[in-house]
């Protein structure tokens, strides 16, 4: 095959190197702690990806949709678990008891009302209660968790345990309370669902910020995601190291208006996300001075740190903000080695968002 550099730009360019390693030291740490390893397949959306993470010992994957675990499962991946409080009604009932078929799925709850008309659909379904953790998006609050679950498996659900996703680590200098958060929550509802007759079989949580910090004592399940290829957010929070980017989308240098760099790589390849606290919609791997100041649907503006402008029609490697909204604007990922092309993933979950 051709280099990437042969392609049209804008592209995603996967090291295959580098995921192999950040692959495999996920795994690593969490075998060493005595944790299963579930990560969330919304990163990458490839099966040859998940194959990956499950050769390197990860005893399932985690999905936001039922649309995902239909792409995974086709793809041979025979444990899911969809960490989202589903409403299920007959259409999405009739995909779920079409993908146990094949595949052993779980699902999160966190009312009863959802998880009655989980029951309705697909009795006996496994299911884990999610619990707030300090992000306040979905989750029953620790303490209710056991009353929760009695609910469930009243209304003849099989439940599995309890599960959070700590989201709010993804800020700088909060990963150790976080954690101890997740850890404080997670133990109260454990505890909550054994003073309700209910015996809590996984506890799971973990995110790519807080997982090195996660208490091993409390969980026993990680869920992380972006840590397969890292992006700008993890690279400014310090969890990963700009040596360990796995994935970066390939620009081409367009113009230099106002004395400034302007790429190709805009919104629709990046994706438009950024935090409050990030220093711009996406940093160059390779010049980590430079910032990009804006961005639009198809031009990211760049401010570069001297007069020496690359050359318009060069390219440049940018590391998204959220490497797992750029995945789901891509049709492929090209894999790389020594910066020739080896292989083309499809991204087969891309917009898999039902």
């Amino acid at each position: 095959m051709t280099g990437p550099d042969h392609r049209p730009t804008p592209h995603l360019v996967v090291d295959a190197d580098l995921l192999a390693a950040n692959v495999a030291g996920m795994a690593r740490f969490a075998a060493q702690r005595g944790l299963a390893l579930r990560p969330h397949a919304k990163t990458h959306k490839s099966p040859a990806v998940a194959r990956l993470q499950l050769e390197a010992g990860a005893t399932g994957l985690t999905v936001a949709t039922v649309s995902e675990a239909e792409v995974f499962a086709a793809a041979g991946c025979t444990d899911l678990f969809v960490a989202y409080p589903l409403w299920v009604d007959a259409a999405k009932g009739a995909r779920l008891r079409d993908l146990a078929a094949s595949a052993t799925v779980s699902v999160g709850v966190d009312s009863v009302e959802g998880a009655r008309a989980l029951a309705a659909q697909l009795p006996g379904a496994a299911v884990l209660v999610e619990v707030d953790s300090g992000q306040h998006r979905s989750g029953v609050v620790p303490s209710e968790a056991g009353a929760l679950a009695e609910g469930a498996a009243r209304a003849g659900l099989d439940v599995r345990g309890v599960f959070t996703f700590p989201g709010h680590s993804y800020a700088p200098g909060v990963r150790a309370d976080v954690a101890a958060e997740e850890a404080s929550a997670l133990g109260t509802a454990a505890a909550s669902l054994a003073e309700h007759g209910v015996e809590p079989v996984v506890v799971s949580g973990g995110s790519t910020p807080s997982a090195a910090a996660s208490n091993a004592g409390v969980l026993t399940e990680l869920r992380p995601g972006v840590y397969v290829f890292g992006d700008a957010q993890q690279w400014e929070l310090g969890t990963v190291e700009p040596g360990t980017i796995a994935l970066c989308c390939v620009a081409t240098v367009v113009s230099h208006a106002g004395g400034n760099l302007v790429l190709d790589s805009g919104s629709k390849a990046l994706g438009a996300d950024r935090a409050t606290w990030a220093t711009g919609y996406g940093r160059l791997l390779d010049h980590p001075d430079a910032r990009i100041t804006s961005l639009s649907e198809h031009h990211a503006v760049v401010a570069w740190p001297d007069r020496h402008l690359p050359e318009v029609g060069s390219r440049l490697r940018v590391v998204p903000n959220h490497v797992c909204a750029a995945v789901n604007l891509a049709d492929e990922l090209v894999v790389a080695r020594g910066g020739e092309t080896v292989d083309v993933w499809p991204v087969a979950a891309r917009g898999a968002n039902t």
